[in-house]
């Protein structure tokens, strides 16, 4: 049963069932990206999709990385 699937009550008896040890946790990343990778990337007929949503990932990421470093630069006086 997915996450998507239970409701409100029923989610504490629905996590207590998940694995959580290290083996779990890298278990389900990569069921995640089999299931992303066979949806959006590895398909007959494809489009620009799963490699945009990926590429778009990157930039969010890369900028929230450097957000500080270009907060400072913009309150930086160039003169």
């Amino acid at each position: 049963l997915r996450l998507l699937g239970v409701g409100v009550g029923p989610l504490p008896g629905w996590l207590a069932m998940r694995d959580f040890t290290p083996g779990g946790i890298v278990g389900a990343v990569r069921r995640g990206y089999d299931r992303y990778y066979n949806k959006y990337i590895n398909v007959k007929k494809g489009g620009l999709g799963g490699i945009s949503m990926v590429l778009a990932g990157y930039v969010v990421v890369s900028y929230i990385w450097s957000y500080s470093h270009l907060k400072h630069d913009r309150h930086r006086k160039y003169h």
